[in-house]
């Protein structure tokens, strides 16, 4: 493919996605507005950020190459979102009710509102969003540099750059709208891609005779397979800019439908990333780094005007997903960290937001393994929110001393597998939540109980939901 080519579409599609934004910031008065899209969305444009989001920089390069590289296990990505979404609207769905504007507001509700809980987590929660926000702009580099020939650290700069201009502009209403176009040109395009890898290769035989060879099917164990599945779905049942969707939506109801609706689509397109990471294989079992399996069938199987269309949506998908992440971020910067006016909040969140892009492009800057930096980052710095929510959630005995140390052991215990054990479990997700949760019940079964509350009597704030 001419680079030209692909420069001069990206650069219109920037134009396309800056015009949006500016389209957008029209109907944005408040902070609520910018940040939240006035909690009025429907479910079409929750179904379509949140298809978008999946679909975007995990699949398309993270689960491709992983395909690429260990067969079938390409889907594992896919049925660990699919699972972590469908849970997160099953149990955490009801927060709308609430009135949350944050994830470090869920989670210090179930504490009593603790101040010290809800500043660390409002720290983590920042750090979660710098860290997958970083992720996006490194899958959406690798498409551009391997695509344009261009140099990886300047690709990771555009794609910054590029997503940055249109959510400063627009806020959360630019980033749902894209999304949802998005989502849609995504859907066709893997299933297209899929379709005219396999005919390209020779036939659904030749797909699975590969995958089933033994070099392949030995390339990844039981358990780090296991741990792949649920670091994603600990992931998304941890991570900001899904809960965000959740405040943002207009009722429970509607957050619910939209999660189960794109779990069952997610669940669905589960092995397509597979299958096109095996047909890249089989095209070229030399590829110097598996995460260009994506960009490189779309460059030899689809035709060119398609190929295009499908690259743009693939690295686009990826700059929308930064995008929620990069409001999630600067939501927590805003509401917990920094407490502006009214008057000052508009403006201080554009500022935040240029701030936290920045700050996660530095991240960016030092990584090139896209789903080593995704299970590392989610092991560490999520594992111990995910305790927190659950425990809070479904245990009223939960104590603010039981949060903390949660978050506590999440990370301590994530570094000590990366460190020490992280080849035989494969990432350290497993361990570095099944010690949180322990930690959480022991911390606050030891710490002193209220004395004018109860277990029978201190009900969680989601019962009425």
């Amino acid at each position: 493919m001419n680079a030209s080519i692909f420069l001069g579409a990206f650069g219109l599609y920037i134009v396309f996605l800056i015009a949006i934004g500016w389209f957008a910031s029209r109907r944005t008065r408040s902070e609520d507005d910018f940040l939240l899209a006035g909690r009025s969305l429907p479910i079409f444009l929750t179904i379509g950020t949140t298809v978008a989001t999946m679909v975007g920089t995990g699949s398309s390069m993270g689960a491709v190459g992983f395909g690429y590289a260990n067969g079938w296990a390409g889907a594992l990505y896919g049925i660990g979102g699919a699972v972590g979404i469908l849970l997160l609207g099953l149990l955490f769905a009801p927060a709308r009710a609430q009135g949350f504007a944050t994830m470090s507001e869920e989670l210090a509700s179930y504490v009593g509102d603790h101040p010290l809980v809800k500043k660390i987590v409002a720290v983590l929660i920042l750090i979660a969003s710098l860290g997958w926000l970083g992720a996006h702009i490194l899958g959406g580099s690798l498409y551009l540099a391997w695509i344009a020939g261009i140099d990886l650290q300047l690709a990771k700069l555009l794609v910054a750059t590029g997503f940055g201009i249109f959510v400063i502009v627009g806020g959360y209403h630019a980033v749902v709208w894209t999304d949802t176009l998005q989502a849609l040109v995504l859907f066709v395009g893997f299933l297209l891609m899929a379709v005219f890898a396999v005919h390209t290769v020779g036939g659904w035989e030749v797909v699975v005779d590969v995958s089933q060879s033994a070099e392949r099917a030995q390339s990844i164990g039981v358990l780090p397979a296991i741990s792949l599945a649920a670091v994603i779905a600990v992931g998304v049942l941890a991570t900001p800019s899904f809960r965000q969707r959740i405040y943002s939506t207009r009722s429970v109801r509607s957050a619910r439908r939209s999660f189960y609706i794109s779990g069952g689509l997610y669940l669905f397109f589960s092995l397509v990333p597979a299958v096109i990471g095996i047909c890249a294989f089989v095209l070229n079992p030399q590829l110097e780094n598996r995460n260009y399996a994506f960009p490189y069938l779309a460059i030899e199987v689809l035709p060119l005007g398609i190929g295009v269309l499908v690259l743009l949506a693939g690295l686009s998908a990826t700059m929308s997903s930064a995008s929620s992440d990069a409001i999630a971020g600067v939501s927590v910067l805003v509401r917990d960290l920094s407490k502006p006016t009214k008057r000052e909040s508009l403006a201080l969140s554009r500022i935040g937001l240029l701030l936290v892009i920045s700050v996660a492009l530095g991240m960016a800057l030092l990584s090139d393994d896209l789903i080593g930096y995704i299970s590392k980052m989610i092991s560490t710095v999520m594992a111990g929110l995910f305790a927190c929510g659950l425990l809070g959630r479904f245990w009223p005995r939960y104590r603010w001393q039981g949060a903390l140390a949660s978050l506590l052991a999440g990370s301590v215990t994530s570094l000590l597998v990366m460190a020490t054990v992280e080849e035989f479990w494969g990432n350290p997700i497993i361990p570095a939540v099944s010690m949180a949760l322990l930690a959480g019940i022991l911390g606050s079964l030891v710490s002193p109980q209220p004395a004018a509350q109860s277990d029978t009597d201190s009900a969680s704030v989601f019962d009425a939901g």
